[in-house]
This record gives C-alpha cells, structure tokens and sequence, in this order.
C-alpha cells in the first residue's frame, strides 16, 4: 500500500500540489478498528470521489481517483476491471 508520503508525492508529480488533506481523508479509518486494512471500502470509490469533489474541489477529486487506482493495482486490480462505484459495489467486486 503506498504510503501517505508516496500519496503525496505522486499528487505532486501529476497535479503539481500535494492534496495531503485528501489522502488523509480517503484512509481517516486505516488501521483503526473494526475496519483496519479493510477501511478502503468506506470511500475507495466513485461515491467517496465524489464526496471529494463536494469537500475539497474538482482538482482534488482527481488526486482522489489516482489514489484509489494506486491502492487498488498494488492489490491485484487492473484498470480493465471495473472501477467501484460505492460501498457495496467495492465489497461485491472481491475488494476489502
């Protein structure tokens, strides 16, 4: 899983800011119980991108989608899969 730092940085490379307050957002209940390593069913997802775009804007809204694309090939996803709409999608593809 990359790192909030590697977050960051890749947020840096591609959209010229860091979106740290994103990143942190997106994994606010990773490692934390019940959910652990499973959080990113919580706003890994076209619904959770959507509410980036509400509370941190458009530009973020797509460091948002790259962070989730990041998190989910190093899982085994591949961009011909589909991409999770929302909580329930995400878990019925097989993702936690």
């Amino acid at each position: 899983m990359p790192s909030y730092e590697q977050h960051c940085r890749e947020s840096m490379e591609m959209f010229g800011q860091a979106f740290g307050e994103v990143h942190l957002w997106l994994d606010e209940f990773a490692g934390n119980p019940p959910y652990g390593m499973r959080h990113r069913k919580l706003r890994h997802h076209e619904a959770g991108i959507r509410d980036v775009a509400r509370l941190f804007g458009l530009q973020a809204a797509e460091a948002a989608r790259r962070h989730i694309i990041s998190d989910l090939t190093q899982e085994g996803w591949s961009e011909a899969d589909p991409f999770p709409r929302d909580h329930a999608h995400y878990v019925s593809l097989g993702l936690f």
